[in-house]
């Protein structure tokens, strides 16, 4: 993991005082996430901007791991807030165009892709703050899953799951361990069985997000958790943060060629391209 320095500074809080002049910001922006930093609290806030539901795209994957490296090595950022410029949904999980019809090369990469942003954001040694401000579903809860702490908006038209199985896909051990880790095998055993979704009360209840908050406090929430976190010292908060996760991140470190090779066999099953070209055009008739 990347290391960032382990001195500790109080941060003012990240909610700029009414009155003040405005404080310094970097932004930095691609195609499907765009970044502001803001210097003096050492917070970032990432939001994903990829319409109509910012789906886990290689070219998504690809420029979320290349900004939260660029966050991991500026010196002056401690905490990443990620959230959604999409109204109504965080993220909709992995980009099922990307598993159907293309080649072994193709399907490699974008697992890779996929293993890399996971890696990433639960081994970061920064502070990341998830708020949900809609649904999340699949490889959407899992970028919130990894997060040191969910806020979700309180609508109950907002879900969010691991609901690979309703797709006839097995979620893989290290989204299982992720899931296990913050609601407990019971709870993920179930959920993992029966794909569920599970709206936003429910959610809370659960554990699988920490609180819940009118939408529109949202962002004010979010900020709030992350000055409490920044409070304390770097250096101990990660080196817990490390200890905690450690065992999860080395079990996917030491299968990776050999999950990328169990993706690439699930995926290319004719049953499986069956079922996602059946339900791309089930999305497809929704919209029209």
């Amino acid at each position: 993991m990347i290391t960032v320095p382990t001195t500790f500074r109080p941060p003012p809080s990240p909610l700029q005082p009414p009155g003040l002049p405005l404080a310094p910001c970097r932004s930095f922006s691609n195609n499907k996430i765009q970044v502001e930093l803001d210097e003096s609290s050492g917070v970032a806030m990432m939001k994903f901007k990829s319409p109509p539901v910012n789906s886990l795209s290689l070219e998504f994957l690809t420029e979320f791991s290349i900004s939260l490296e660029k966050l991991e090595n500026n010196r002056a950022c401690r905490g990443v807030i990620l959230t959604s410029a999409v109204p109504k949904i965080f993220s909709s999980g992995l980009d099922i165009t990307e598993m159907c019809g293309k080649s072994m090369e193709h399907y490699t990469e974008f697992w890779r892709a996929v293993q890399e942003m996971w890696l990433r954001l639960y081994g970061s040694n920064m502070v990341t703050v998830a708020a949900v401000n809609g649904s999340s579903p699949a490889g959407g809860c899992l970028m919130a899953l990894s997060c040191d702490y969910r806020i979700m908006a309180e609508n109950p038209k907002f879900s969010i799951g691991l609901n690979e199985a309703q797709l006839g896909i097995v979620a893989p051990f290290w989204f299982k361990d992720t899931f296990v880790n913050v609601v407990g095998h019971r709870v993920a055993e179930r959920s993992l069985q029966l794909g569920s979704l599970h709206p936003a009360p429910e959610a809370h209840k659960l554990g699988l997000v920490d609180e819940l908050v009118p939408e529109e406090k949202l962002m004010e929430k979010a900020a709030a958790v992350m000055a409490q976190w920044l409070a304390l010292p770097d250096h101990a908060r990660q080196l817990t943060k490390t200890m905690m996760r450690k065992a999860v991140l080395d079990r996917l470190v030491a299968h990776r060629e050999e999950d990328i090779k169990n993706f690439i066999s699930f995926v290319s099953k004719e049953s499986i391209q069956k079922s996602l070209r059946m339900y791309m055009e089930m999305l497809k008739k929704r919209k029209s």
